[in-house]
């Protein structure tokens, strides 16, 4: 029987839920809503008004841009075919065409929204969910649930993962529109992994989705805390709104489940999450790469190369040497904390050293495009702190000129887009700005901005290539033998998207194309 076969009702489902989910949805409903709704049966939750079908429960959530106008016609649209509908706004007396369809005003609705759809899933079939393993940070999401997911295979423990570069087992991941889903989409993803047999799920916690409780009802049992720098301060007003988003994650009055905090001890944000680790009751593990740090993980040595690197780690479970195949100083915090992530789940943590050789890093992160001559690198760096970070570990291995490719993405944080100039000319030799997503503004305008408040001996630095498939062609056709070139900000991304539409574009396969091409032009004629 499939969970959509048959119908469920709120009443059936109370017993269900949590003591305190449930006291919380009778609190919202109050009497009059839980007596209009509560023996309504109902097929699943939709949060789009075009997916309610016949007899589902829409729930009607604000908007960032609160438009009262678009809110009203989503629910004229779902109530066509809604049981009923709950409703995060309050419309007033709204018209609809199906006056049979109660709409329930829940104000709070968010707070119970993801139990309940859980649970709805859960009455008609149920299923062991995945132990979840949860990353939040502004870098290296992306790096460290992959990793976990690959140690878990390794392991014998089968493994997924959700956010960025896509979602379900490594090999076969579906692309996704937001890092993290709504409450609909993880809910019902982490349902279908279970049913799967997936044992362990390596989620990335944005703070959008933090925020905006949509991993509510996860049952995530380790959170780990990478850093904090500079980013979507278009949607937080400021740094610490910023922080204490991603500090949800270690609250067990978000998360009831958790029993173990990773957090990144050498952030200047690492307090705030211990002190909500500490509150919470959690069982906190700290990593650092100072060697003289106090940390529970410390990378007391560390050798990098070009081919990787090698780490002498001193952590409570003894002193062990680890030779990763992964590119970069900063994935050596990625790779601490994806094995101490492992180790809470009960996996001995002396056995993963012999796993990690076998490790590659995620898709669009240092990844190494083959060439005959140079090295050539493209990551999704894109915040002012990764820059620097990405161009800083590979400076230290050029006997040449280092170049950094990047630009900034339109209808975001304008304030970054000079920060990322600026830590580019920092570190790299040369740097050519172009363009990234531009969305609907003007790319001209975009590279103006990053602009501002640069010298003259930092402008002579630089060039300016509004299209980013020039930038890439220029650049490969000026490196030379022993230079490195970064191309960033755009990763594992296949598309540049431009006034609302999405075009083709890879930055590997045309970095690619570009070293091919020259290559047949630098070899001799026959």
């Amino acid at each position: 029987m499939s969970p959509t076969d048959c119908s469920v009702t709120l009443q059936q489902l109370l017993p269900t839920l949590a003591p305190k989910k449930a006291q919380c949805l009778l609190t919202q409903l109050k009497d009059e809503g839980w007596s209009a709704v509560k023996d309504i049966p109902f097929f699943n939750i939709e949060l789009d008004s075009r997916k309610v079908g016949k007899n589902a429960v829409f729930v009607l959530l604000k908007s960032q841009s609160n438009d009262m106008a678009k809110s009203a016609a989503y629910l004229q649209s779902a109530a066509k075919n809604a049981a009923f509908i709950l409703s995060e706004i309050e419309l007033g007396a709204v018209s609809l065409e199906n006056q049979a369809c109660p709409v329930i005003f829940v104000p709070k609705i968010r707070r119970m929204l993801g139990s309940l759809i859980q649970a709805v899933l859960q009455f008609k079939q149920p299923q062991t969910l995945p132990t979840i393993i949860a990353v939040t940070g502004t870098n290296g999401k992306t790096t460290i649930s992959q990793l976990v997911a690959q140690l878990s295979d390794l392991t014998g423990k089968s493994s997924a993962v959700m956010g960025t570069a896509g979602n379900g087992r490594l090999n076969h991941l579906v692309q996704a529109s937001h890092t993290t889903g709504d409450a609909a989409q993880v809910q019902q993803f982490l349902y279908q992994m279970g049913s799967e047999g997936v044992d362990v799920l390596a989620l990335e916690a944005s703070s959008h989705g933090l925020d905006q409780w949509r991993l509510q009802g996860a049952p995530i049992r380790t959170a780990i805390f990478t850093n904090l720098s500079r980013d979507h301060l278009d949607y937080h007003a400021t740094m610490a709104e910023y922080a204490a988003a991603k500090a949800r994650l270690f609250d067990t009055n978000y998360f009831p489940s958790l029993t173990h905090g990773i957090i990144n001890l050498d952030d200047e944000f690492a307090d705030l999450m211990l002190a909500t680790a500490q509150k919470s009751g959690l069982e906190v593990w700290t990593f650092s790469l100072n060697p003289h740090s106090k940390a529970t993980f410390v990378a007391t040595h560390i050798a990098p190369s070009l081919d990787g690197v090698t780490i002498d780690i001193q952590s409570p479970f003894g002193n062990l040497q680890v030779k990763s195949p992964l590119l970069g100083r900063f994935n050596v915090a990625n790779l601490i904390a994806a094995m101490a992530a492992l180790a809470t789940l009960g996996i001995d943590f002396n056995e993963l050293p012999a796993l990690v050789p076998k490790l590659h890093g995620a898709m669009g992160r240092m990844q190494r495009v083959p060439s005959d001559e140079g090295c050539f690198i493209v990551d999704y760096a894109h915040t002012p702190d990764a820059l620097t970070q990405v161009l800083s570990s590979l400076k230290a291995h050029c006997h040449g000129n280092l170049w950094a490719v990047f630009g900034c993405g339109g209808d975001r944080d304008r304030g970054k887009r000079p920060l990322m100039a600026k830590a580019g000319l920092l570190v790299a030799d040369r740097v050519v700005m172009t363009s990234d997503n531009p969305r609907s503004e003007d790319p001209l305008q975009i590279l103006a901005d990053m602009q501002a408040g640069l010298n003259t001996e930092q402008l002579a630095k630089a060039r300016i290539e509004p299209s980013r498939k020039a930038a890439i062609d220029w650049v490969v056709s000026q490196a030379g033998a022993h230079d490195i070139v970064v191309i960033a900000g755009k990763g594992h991304e296949t598309y540049q998207e431009i006034n609302g539409i999405r075009h083709d574009f890879d930055d590997s396969a045309v970095l690619k194309a570009a070293l091919s091409q020259r290559q047949h032009i630098s070899r001799p004629a026959v």
